[in-house]
Formats: C-alpha cells, structure tokens, sequence
C-alpha cells in the first residue's frame, strides 16, 4: 500500500502544458503508461476519446466499464487508475487547467457527480475524430512560439474540449435532479467563486452570500469536493492569473490589481505559493 498518492503534472513532458496523442502511444511508455503508473492523481485535465476497447478504470474508488466508442474525463486532484485495458485505439489529450475554457469546467467541476465513461454514436465520433486530428497535426512547438499559433491550438481546444461538455451536460442535467441540499448549496458557492473571486477572497463572504454559516459551507464543500473553501477560491485566482500572464503584458502589480488586491507584493507571494514559481518565472516559461 502507497505511503501517499502520488500527483504528476505535464512539466516533465510538455513545456507548453498540453499533450495530444494516439492512445496506443500513451500505454506503450513504460513511464506514462496509465496502467503501471498505478493509483495516482494529476494536476491537469485528462480527455479521453476512445473509438474502441473494453476498459475498467477506478476513478475516486468508484469503478466504471467503457466498451466500444466513448468519452471519459479525469479532473485535476482526482484519484485514478487503470485497472486493464484491452484492445484499445483513440485519442488522450491531457491540459493545464489555464487551457480549458470556463464554460466547460462549469459544466465537469460544477457537476459535483461521478463523471463517468459515456457511450457516443457514430455522428459524435466522427465529429471528435475530426477535431481531434486537425488539433494533433496543428499542435506544435514551432506554432506554439506565436501569439497567432496558441489562438489557433486553444481554438481547436476550445471546440474539442466544448464537445466533451456537450456530451456530458445531457448526462450531467439528469443526475441535478436527484441533489441533496448539501450538494446544491456547493454548487452554487463554486459558480459564485468563479463569479465574484476578483472581489470576494474569504470563505466567510461566500457564507454570507449563501445565507448559511462559514462552518457548515466548509463542510458542505470538503465532503462534496475532497477540497477546502480556499482551494476552490485559490484556484479561480490563480487560472485567471495564469491566463492575464500568458496572453497580455500586463505587470504583475497591473494583473494583482485587475483581481482584487491592492498589496501587489502579496499577491506575488500567494501566486508563488500555490504555483511553485514566481509569475514572472511563469511568464517566462509558459512562452517559450
């Protein structure tokens, strides 16, 4: 038994934080292969677009079935693991957080369900097969170096990525139905984090707004999520950060202000404390 679960991140095999490839390619690297990396999480999302196999993986110690053609999506911070895979063919695309649009993180991390393997007819296929592969041939380190080149990979992210959503949104609407208070309540501190974290930073102020104590939305949110009110927080923070040192030439005193703090040399030092680098070191290695 493992002493900790190990996190792995895409540092170590993509200096841009994207990863597009054959599956077949993913479970032939003795290092990455998913099978013998064993029980695990990752800091970034994982889809998974799967045009045949018979798969059984455990994801957060509940175990799922994939056969024939589906999709299948790990969050970051969730446990998983492969526990055998046969005669599988399709595609992996693994992505920073910073790279995924909001409007599909709101629908998987708003779900607060099991986000399960679905099935897909031949009409989703194709449409995924289609995008998958211009996104595979146009993803490069050479168009990476551009301003014109990233739009370009996040446009063909964004509408990959947006299918996915799509899939499981209609699975994801049924399950709304059947929530306890609880997990509502949850629901609707994380789109009111993603909605007012420029101007709300403390847990206390989101209890507010919910009209219920800060003591029972810290409870709420751990059993749901696995996560603290201020990791959820923290993190809509730091991927906007993340995005305004990518894309703009904003200073870091200009981005601290443009989310809500008037202490720049804090916000510098909460940045460097949830990323493990400094912004300027982000900035710096993100683009090259």
């Amino acid at each position: 038994m493992q002493k900790n679960i190990p996190t792995y991140t895409l540092n170590n095999i993509s200096k841009h934080g994207l990863v597009v490839e054959r599956i077949t390619k993913r479970f032939e690297d003795p290092i990455e292969n998913p099978v013998t990396k064993g029980i695990h999480r990752d800091s970034h999302y994982i889809f998974m677009f799967v045009q045949s196999c018979e798969a059984k993986m455990m994801v957060d110690f509940k175990t799922f079935k994939l056969s024939n053609a589906g999709v299948f999506c790990v969050l970051p911070g969730q446990v998983h693991q492969s526990l055998g895979i046969e005669n599988i063919s399709g595609w992996f695309v693994a992505a920073n957080v910073d790279f995924i649009p909001d409007y599909v993180r709101t629908v998987f991390e708003e779900s607060l369900v099991a986000i399960k393997p679905v099935s897909i007819n031949k009409e989703w296929s194709d449409k995924l097969q289609a995008c998958v592969k211009l996104l595979h041939t146009s993803y490069s380190d050479e168009l990476m170096t551009t301003k014109e080149g990233v739009a370009i990979v996040q446009s063909l992210l964004n509408a990959y990525t947006g299918m996915f959503a799509s899939i499981y949104a209609q699975t994801i609407n049924r399950e709304k139905t059947k929530e306890s208070r609880a997990m509502q309540l949850t629901r609707q501190f994380r789109i009111l984090a993603r909605q007012k974290y420029k101007t709300l930073k403390s847990p206390s102020r989101y209890a507010e707004a919910l009209n219920i104590s800060s003591v029972y939305l810290t409870e709420i949110v751990k059993d749901a999520t696995g996560k603290s009110v201020s990791y959820w927080i923290q993190q809509e923070i730091l991927t906007e950060a993340k995005r305004l040192l990518f894309y703009t030439d904003m200073t870091v005193k200009e981005i601290a202000c443009e989310l809500g703090y008037e202490d720049h040399a804090y916000f510098s030092r909460l940045f460097s404390k949830l990323s493990g680098q400094s912004a300027l070191a982000f900035r710096k290695r993100s683009r090259k």
